[in-house]
């Protein structure tokens, strides 16, 4: 009995003595450390440690000058050209057609007889009621001496002169139906392509051809919805026309739909431009003259020059080189600032609905209240600025208020920058890290650029 509880005992201890040595092993590093961790070096609370800390480290920005540059408030779009008159000429009464009084693409004058149907029917009813109104005259004048002469009563005189209306009226209603019989152009045009020929019978309603008033033109286009406060009466317009490489045109806003559509949220914009070749497209920057680069109107002689030769000999072919449905890229200009204050896109950090930039300032221009412990090195401190925007074109955006000329701002690393009064160092791409630039000479703020 004895032994058998020896075995037991035996293993009890056994388990005992290896937990206990595990425990010394895991418990022996955590004391070196705490023992470590006690010395003044380690000691968070001892002078130099909180020396160390209080004393940030320059932060690596890459920066950029706002600088002045001629700047347009403007929008784009794309539109077509129509016709300052345009009208699909359709017959109100069925017919054969008897004759044509044009040539296809051919000019034409208001009143002239475009398309002339048969009217022979017409033309009898017509006949037919002239007589009924010679014959209504005849009785009435008879019935009149008849009356003097106490002849017949006052009553058969009155029909007579009713019966008189009523052949005039018919009279009337004959020569307007001959009058429907011939298709009148409405207004001075070019005419276009005829739909129907000599001998075609029509109905009511069916395309005949069609006419365009294109002495000048409209472009139609839309724009967004924010732009509706910008958008006047006679506001410029400048065109590209992809039939035309290489000119510019310019319009004159004419009207503004005062429905906006609720698919697009858009505005529909109409815009008057003569009917000419307009002027030659500005290649590069303007000279510092400003007009050398200017080229004037194109004469009409020239521009006749331009028709080709199978429509040289026709008339309205080359006098107005638009034509309707012209495919339009439309600029709108709001406005053209010469001297606009820019600076990166990057340069912006949008806060809390706000904009700001983070200018790069000498420890000198700190207010109080942003004075931090600096390196005895520091050349230049980030200054949190909030700014109004303006337009933004091309990489760049307006600075209205905030900012002037010549001042510096971090366009790269502003994550760095918690708080203002963070020491920089300036990071030029493309070289090495430098450290702090000196500022430019009787700059009251750092004058630095940064090479791209």
């Amino acid at each position: 009995m004895a032994k058998k509880l020896i075995y037991p005992l035996v293993a009890v201890v056994g388990i005992a003595a290896a937990s206990g040595a595990a425990w010394w092993f895991q418990s022996k590093p955590k004391l070196a450390q705490e023992i470590g961790s006690a010395s003044p070096a380690a000691n968070p609370a001892s002078p130099a440690s909180a020396s160390n800390a209080a004393t940030p480290r320059p932060a690596g920005v890459e920066v950029a000058q706002a600088e002045v540059m001629p700047l347009r408030d403007d929008a784009q779009s794309v539109g077509s050209l129509r016709s300052s008159q345009s009208v699909m000429m359709r017959p109100e009464v069925a017919g054969r057609v008897k004759s044509m009084g044009f040539i296809d693409g051919s000019q034409v004058r208001k009143g002239q007889v475009l398309v002339q149907l048969d009217d022979t029917l017409q033309q009898a009813e017509v006949s037919q009621a002239m007589a009924q109104v010679s014959i209504a005259k005849a009785n009435h004048q008879r019935n009149k001496e008849l009356v003097a002469q106490n002849f017949v009563a006052q009553r058969v005189l009155e029909e007579s002169g009713a019966s008189l209306q009523v052949a005039e009226a018919q009279l009337a209603l004959a020569n307007a139906r001959l009058s429907r019989m011939a298709i009148l152009a409405p207004f001075n045009g070019t005419v276009g392509i005829r739909s129907v020929n000599i001998g075609d019978y029509v109905k009511d309603g069916a395309d005949l051809v069609n006419i365009e008033d294109i002495s000048s033109m409209f472009v139609d286009f839309r724009l967004p919805e924010r732009f509706q406060g910008k958008l006047k009466l006679n506001q410029s317009v400048e065109l590209v026309l992809d039939a035309f490489p290489g000119r510019a045109f310019k319009a004159k806003i004419e009207a503004l739909d005062p429905l906006l559509d609720v698919n697009g949220r858009s505005i529909g914009v109409r815009a008057l431009l003569p009917n000419s070749m307009g002027e030659v497209a500005q290649k590069g920057k303007p000279s510092a003259a400003g007009a050398s680069n200017k080229s004037a109107p194109i004469p009409v002689a020239a521009k006749d020059k331009s028709a080709s030769a199978a429509g040289a000999g026709r008339p309205g072919v080359g006098s107005n080189p638009l034509r309707p449905g012209m495919f339009a890229r439309v600029n709108t200009v709001f406005g053209v600032n010469d001297a606009a204050v820019v600076v990166p896109e990057e340069a912006i950090v949008p806060q809390g609905g706000r904009q700001f930039v983070i200018k790069v300032v000498a420890p000198s221009e700190l207010p109080a209240s942003a004075a931090v412990n600096l390196p005895a090195d520091t050349k230049f401190v980030s200054l949190r600025q909030e700014v109004k925007l303006g337009v933004r074109r091309q990489g760049k955006v307006e600075i209205l208020e905030g900012l002037t000329q010549g001042q510096t701002v971090v366009v790269a690393g502003q994550q760095r920058l918690q708080r203002d009064g963070s020491p920089l160092r300036i990071v030029e791409v493309g070289r090495p890290a430098q450290g702090p630039l000196a500022p430019a000479s009787g700059a009251s703020a750092p004058a630095l650029a940064a090479s791209r």
